[in-house]
């Protein structure tokens, strides 16, 4: 692999995750950690700790942080930086065009140039994957900046302490997917580079629905073969659905998907689980969400899913039981249960 010089690299959202994988990168390169509340920033610079996010991990000395995001967006500036999206989808269009406004009247080597998004799920409402916002957002720009998606099997705190981790960086520019592997591949952790963006994404967002389904069957005690069950049928439909929409097969065997369901739907520390474990419970989802503190993406994904499945013909009886359990319209009994009485068919 190529080396290149230090990147100045910027993340833009300073929550779990965002903290965790800039807690990772600044003893490598010069990170600068932005988040849009400055009394929490002022407290993350004095405390040096992520209090609300991210407690468990005391921020590395190298790192910086801001509440200016042009101070943010200059350091991420230029040839040699890379900006990082760590922001929910619901966030990713306004963050776009605070780009777009940033680098509207500046020379080319002082424009955000090269910039990943981190989140993982569809925009509420329109049902945009976050490279179609993107280029939503960037539309009619002479030079708009290149971009890539970051994804793959990782809990944020584990990534803070700076415990293995593998990633799949996915972008249709070759430049950028060199470059930004030679940044952010070091230590423990490990970049693995695809044009297929498409792919990603749907393991990334799906994954979040399928990991619900496993919880409500952990929490139900229905025992680590129908768990199995319901991830194997769950990369299926996953599958299914992503080629469906352009992108490769062989990338839902990967990392950005098999890697992150199997985290996502067995992991201890994955939100979307617990969402399934306190829904068998009996909790309200708005309890659940209130309870969780932290954006479970699954929640808002179940319902895009299953419209974009039903659109291109895609067979998702999983994400459809997860989408009328999470709408109260089944039971976690009733949406398991549906489940075990499907007629039986070829693999």
């Amino acid at each position: 692999m190529q080396t290149s010089l230090p990147r100045s690299i910027s993340v833009l959202g300073a929550g779990a995750w965002g903290t965790g994988i800039a807690c990772q990168i600044a003893p490598h390169q010069p990170t600068l950690l932005w988040g849009r509340d400055a009394a929490q920033m002022q407290r993350l610079q004095a405390e040096r700790v992520n209090a609300t996010y991210l407690p468990e991990v005391s921020l590395p000395p190298a790192l910086s942080v801001t509440a200016d995001q042009d101070v943010a967006l200059r350091h991420a500036a230029g040839p040699q930086g890379l900006l990082l999206l760590a922001l929910p989808v619901s966030a990713l269009r306004t963050t776009a065009q605070a780009i777009r406004i940033f680098n509207a009247d500046k020379p080319l080597g002082a424009r955000v140039q090269y910039l990943l998004w981190l989140c993982k799920g569809f925009e509420q409402g329109a049902g945009l994957l976050p490279h179609a916002v993107l280029d939503a957002a960037f539309a009619g720009l002479d030079v708009a900046p290149a971009a890539g998606a970051l994804s793959g099997p990782s809990f944020a705190v584990e990534v803070a302490r700076g415990l293995p981790v593998a990633l799949t960086l996915a972008s249709a520019d070759s430049d950028l997917r060199q470059s930004a592997v030679a940044a952010l591949h070091h230590g423990a952790m490990r970049i693995y580079a695809t044009p297929d963006v498409i792919g990603v994404e749907v393991g990334g967002a799906v994954k979040n629905v399928l990991a619900i389904a496993t919880g409500v069957s952990d929490g139900m005690g229905l025992g680590h073969n129908a768990r199995a069950a319901l991830i194997t049928r769950g990369l299926a439909e996953l599958s299914r659905l992503g080629v469906a929409l352009g992108g490769h097969a062989e990338t839902f065997m990967g990392l950005s998907g098999l890697g992150d369901l199997v985290l996502t739907a067995t992991g201890d520390l994955s939100r979307n689980r617990r969402v399934g474990l306190a829904l068998a419970q009996g909790q309200s989802l708005e309890r659940i969400v209130a309870t969780l503190g932290h954006v479970a993406e699954g929640v808002h994904t179940a319902q895009t899913a299953l419209k974009l499945a039903r659109a291109h013909r895609v067979a998702m009886p999983i994400t459809e039981a997860v989408s009328r359990l999470l709408d109260g319209k089944l039971t976690p009994q009733e949406a398991l249960g549906g489940l075990l009485q499907r007629q039986p068919r070829g693999e």
